[in-house]
């Protein structure tokens, strides 16, 4: 896990939505063995997430758009795209379920493939003494990212 002190200085946070400001802040990067375009590519094809991203159960549109619709661990939550630069930035808030979540992403060409990074930033209507979703949204952004690794990692095998 990465702490709000550490995230990455190209970020583009939202007002609000600052490690800083989190209730929940979780960060993860790696290498992949595909090309930035590539890599962008299958982040944003939201009409595949429920195929291979855990607790997805459904979504509201066919490819990435300013707004959509994702079924995450049975809520309902709308997306909006805050940041699309292919193939190098995506960004996008989602809001339902009494949590509003920002996920950033940075996709940079690095030797043998692509360097990715994600951070979200995730705040609830209770204040951060009294919040006691810390460990399950840690958790559930950590499967999701693990699926998300394993997804683009995966994408050059036949």
């Amino acid at each position: 896990m990465r702490e709000p002190l550490d995230s990455h200085p190209d970020i583009n946070w939202p007002a609000g939505f600052s490690p800083d400001d989190a209730h929940v802040f979780f960060g993860r990067e790696a290498t992949v063995p595909i090309p930035p375009d590539r890599a962008f590519a299958l982040l944003t094809d939201v009409s595949s997430w429920p195929e291979w991203s855990p607790g997805v159960t459904g979504v509201g549109i066919d490819a990435l758009a300013q707004v959509f619709t994702v079924q995450w661990y049975g809520h309902r939550f709308e997306v909006f795209v805050g940041e699309n630069s292919p193939p190098h930035r995506v960004g996008w808030l989602g809001i339902g379920a009494g949590v509003q979540l920002y996920q950033a992403w940075l996709i940079t060409p690095a030797e043998g493939g692509t360097h990715i990074l994600t951070e979200n930033v995730v705040r609830s209507g209770a204040p951060k003494a009294l919040d006691t979703l810390s460990a399950l949204w840690k958790e559930r952004l950590d499967t999701l990212w693990q699926a998300q690794y394993d997804r683009m990692s995966d994408a050059l095998t036949p």
